[in-house]
């Protein structure tokens, strides 16, 4: 009977404990749980960050040593650091200042400022095309070596202004319609040329065309690169090289050969260098035209003709003797020859030079 009653006691005194135990629970559940929400008409106060209620919770030793000196981080001190970060970046926050109207009014002024600096089509029509325009004019009609008073920063700030407000397409147009019309004059005056000034005049306004595109091609750079090249799968240099070709080149070239082939025949009456710009600039302008005259084009361009062979040696000595008779019935002499070695001598001294050099390796 004592044994009995024993155990019933320890049976309560348990049964007592673990009440007790989950009352204990409840109670810790409960002051974590968020109170329910305020009614309705009561204002509603600011909610806490997430993890407010952690911080009043004592925290085990969180220690802002690193691992090796405190005790190591698990997962429960790193859930603790993420809500301390959270809430400092919660505190920045509140302390940031709200935007004051100044503020504002800056980000309006910029904005109107930008919409200011916009390029409507009537301003680059009134103000940014005709000073291209007119730069244009002096760089097609200026003389090699003369200086133009023109300002090339402010003529490429003109196109890098006119590119960025997308008006490349217009820029490209006027620019081809304006050099096309350049061009269509000086073919006139080509035209109205007489035969002994026709060789002379095509040369220079070759020249002066090349010479131009040396300038201009620079200052459309920007257009060239964004729009030609991107859009067009073009580049600016050919098509204005083409632009020549097309309405002067073409148009004069099968009444300039004639007068090239008869200016070759006659030593002198043209230039060297002016015969040179000439057949150079044809064959760059147009490859093909070579097959109109290779002999005069192989006078200035290297690898016109075939290869020479041993056969034709005879015939090449022949042509070179030709020109040497029609340079001496033009007037031209072969100078003082009482000093010039005679044949003999001339063979054996290159024969013992050679044995000399012979010797010599």
């Amino acid at each position: 009977m004592e044994e009995s009653m024993e155990e019933e006691e320890v049976l309560i005194y348990e049964t007592m404990m673990d009440d007790q135990n989950h009352n204990n629970w409840e109670a810790a559940v409960d002051g974590f749980r968020q109170p329910p929400p305020p009614p309705s008409s009561m204002p509603v106060p600011a909610r806490e960050p997430p993890g407010g209620q952690l911080l009043a919770v004592p925290a085990v030793s969180v220690d802002r040593k690193g691992p090796k000196e405190g005790l190591p981080l698990g997962p429960e001190a790193n859930g603790v650091i993420m809500m301390l970060k959270s809430c400092d970046a919660a505190a920045v926050a509140k302390a940031a200042p709200a935007p004051t109207p100044g503020s504002t009014i800056n980000i309006n002024t910029s904005t109107s400022k930008f919409l200011m600096n916009v390029i409507t089509i009537e301003d680059y029509k009134s103000t940014y095309w005709p000073k291209l325009d007119g730069a244009i004019d002096q760089l097609l009609t200026q003389s090699p070596g003369d200086y133009i008073p023109i300002s090339y920063e402010q003529i490429y700030s003109c196109v890098y202004k006119c590119v960025c407000q997308q008006h490349s397409e217009q820029m490209y147009s006027d620019l081809i319609k304006k050099i096309t019309n350049h061009l269509e004059r000086v073919s006139k005056e080509l035209q109205a040329s007489p035969p002994d000034l026709y060789i002379e005049r095509f040369n220079i306004a070759l020249g002066q065309y090349m010479g131009a595109l040396q300038s201009i091609v620079p200052l459309f750079i920007y257009m060239n690169k964004f729009y030609i090249e991107t859009k067009l799968n073009r580049d600016l240099k050919d098509d204005l090289i083409k632009l020549f070709t097309e309405h002067v080149a073409e148009k004069h070239i099968y009444s300039l050969m004639p007068l090239l082939l008869e200016a070759q025949s006659t030593p002198f009456q043209v230039t060297p260098s002016t015969m040179a710009n000439i057949v150079k600039g044809l064959y760059t302008l147009r490859p093909e035209w070579v097959q109109m005259a290779p002999t005069l084009f192989s006078k200035f361009i290297p690898n016109i003709l075939p290869p020479a062979v041993e056969s034709e040696l005879s015939e090449y000595a022949a042509q070179d003797q030709k020109l040497q008779r029609e340079l001496i019935q033009n007037g031209f002499t072969r100078g003082d020859q009482s000093r010039k070695r005679a044949g003999d001598e001339l063979a054996y001294n290159s024969s013992s030079a050679c044995a000399s050099s012979r010797g010599y390796r």
